[in-house]
Parts: structure tokens; sequence; C-alpha cells
């Protein structure tokens, strides 16, 4: 079987409340991934707020250093225009 992504986002936007978005992520994915996915979100926040080193973001967070460091290539790496919608996406959370 292959995966859709497009058929994972449909089904997410086709929910538009806590509890049953709830219910569906903790369908989908397991703890470990939830808790992986809020400290990506986290990290990409701190970074993109600029206020804290990488080392502090990984003691502050207990995440993991390589973590950290993909999360900021992928942000060195994208383009700025892509970078501020992300901006924006991420502080609307």
């Amino acid at each position: 079987m292959r995966a859709n992504w497009d058929l994972v986002l449909e089904k997410i936007l086709s929910h538009g409340n806590y509890d049953e978005l709830s219910v569906l992520f903790h369908l989908l994915l397991t703890e470990e991934e939830r808790s992986a996915i809020a400290g990506r979100l986290k990290v990409f926040q701190l970074l993109l707020d600029g206020e804290m080193s990488q080392r502090q973001i990984a003691a502050e967070y207990e995440v993991s250093i390589a973590t950290i460091t993909r999360c900021s290539n992928y942000l060195k790496n994208m383009a700025p225009s892509h970078r501020e919608k992300i901006q924006q996406l991420i502080k609307a959370c």
C-alpha cells in the first residue's frame, strides 16, 4: 500500500475542533511521534525567535542537537518567502 499524504492532510482539514483532532492524532501517531512533532515545532519557534543558541535549546527543552541542526539547516536553505510563511504559521500556534 502506498500512503498518500494529500489524503492525510484532507482528513486533518475535515476536522475542525480540538477533540476530534486529538482523537485522530492519537489514532495515527504513537506517543513518541506526537512528542517528536511537538519538539520540532518548539525548535522551529525558538530558532525563528533567535533568542537562544542551539545548545541552550537542547539543554532546556531536552531535544537532540541533531534535531535542532536539521531544523536549522532546513530554515537556512528555504526561500525567504517560504521562511516568512512558516514564521506566520508557527507564530499563530
